[in-house]
């Protein structure tokens, strides 16, 4: 039966594959162009020779997702789906619209092992990690339904990128290929929420993506009560990483900060949260976070937002507060697929 996941192949391991089979370099090119304008179906691949395309069938496999459900915002156009895969799992994502062009926030894993206690995907613990092609089959299936050409991404939809570390490097080095969606490294958002080997490994890797670190607390006590990853890289451990990440690739990093009434929203948690980011190159996302069935965490009001913000700017942080986008259905992972599991 077929085994190997074509669309996760890069160009040179796919040209070496095809080349040990007898066929010459230049098919490669031609089955990538097919892949790249959505064609699963080797059948329907008329330039490559019959038996080219009988092996294809047998060793091969071309993972898909397919739109099970669709949410569209009538507040801003925000776009989310849940996409079927190929094994029945799904995963969700959801497509954005900026000045800058078109955003969408992909999934990287089937649920999450990280159980941060305010978000939905990791309520049901991780099934199993994406390929590659799974990922770039999300950004695939939502420029074909809605005929907008994705620009930038961000890896911040279900599960702990850094946790599915080598498809997802697969997947940022296949989006710089020649053809396809084809988006510039500098255009991609990487969130963890503090895997500090992976961190390091993704130094090593010199990919000139944007570091988001998912940190929503300015201390160890509060972090470890709402995210069980700090028990084993503390705050202070996470932070050195990130600054040996910054001084390695020169690149800023961006902490995100979900703002939960009466957790981590006071002026207090500001002031120290301030103190520990001071002369790192670096942003703070402020996150209003969102309600979510089953959990207890509300959202901080506006006040004690803008009371966050200026204690921040007071104290030379750069910050700003995330735009909420899709209000009206729902627009953080985890929901639909929670829904349809029940």
């Amino acid at each position: 039966m077929a085994s190997i996941d074509l669309r996760s192949l890069s160009m040179d391991e796919l040209t070496e594959q095809l080349v040990a089979r007898g066929f010459p370099a230049f098919r490669a090119k031609q089955i990538r162009q097919w892949l790249d304008r959505g064609v699963t179906d080797f059948e329907q691949m008329t330039n490559i020779p019959k038996d080219l395309r009988a092996q294809l069938s047998e060793v091969y496999t071309v993972p898909t997702v397919r739109i099970l459900r669709k949410l569209v915002s009538e507040i801003d156009g925000t776009v989310k789906y849940l996409f079927g895969l190929d094994d029945g799992e799904t995963v969700e994502s959801v497509l954005m619209q900026y000045k800058h062009g078109w955003s969408q926030c992909l999934s990287t894993q089937v649920g999450c092992r990280m159980g941060c206690t305010f978000c939905a995907t990791g309520m049901g613990g991780l099934v199993r990690n994406l390929s590659a092609a799974e990922m770039m089959a999300q950004i695939e299936a939502a420029q074909q339904d809605t005929g907008v050409r994705v620009s930038s991404i961000v890896l911040m939809g279900m599960g702990e990128p850094l946790d599915n570390y080598e498809q997802v490097v697969r997947f940022l080095r296949m989006l710089g290929e020649e053809g396809g969606v084809h988006i510039g490294m500098r255009h991609i958002s990487l969130s963890t929420c503090g895997l500090v080997p992976g961190i390091y490994r993704l130094m090593e890797e010199q990919i000139p993506l944007t570091l988001s670190i998912s940190l929503h607390a300015p201390n160890d006590e509060i972090r470890s009560r709402s995210m069980p990853v700090n028990k084993r890289w503390p705050i202070e451990e996470l932070l050195s990483a990130c600054r040996d990440y910054i001084k390695a690739t020169g690149r800023r990093i961006s902490f995100e900060y979900a703002m939960i009434d009466g957790l981590n929203d006071s002026d207090a948690c500001a002031e120290e949260l301030a103190s520990r980011l001071r002369g790192m190159l670096c942003h703070v996302n402020l996150i209003p976070v969102n309600a979510v069935e089953g959990k207890q965490q509300q959202r901080s009001s506006r006040e004690r937002i803008r009371s966050f913000v200026a204690v921040l700017e007071k104290r030379g942080i750069n910050v700003t507060v995330r735009r909420t986008l899709g209000a009206d259905i729902n627009a953080s992972c985890g929901q639909l697929r929670r829904q349809k599991s029940k």
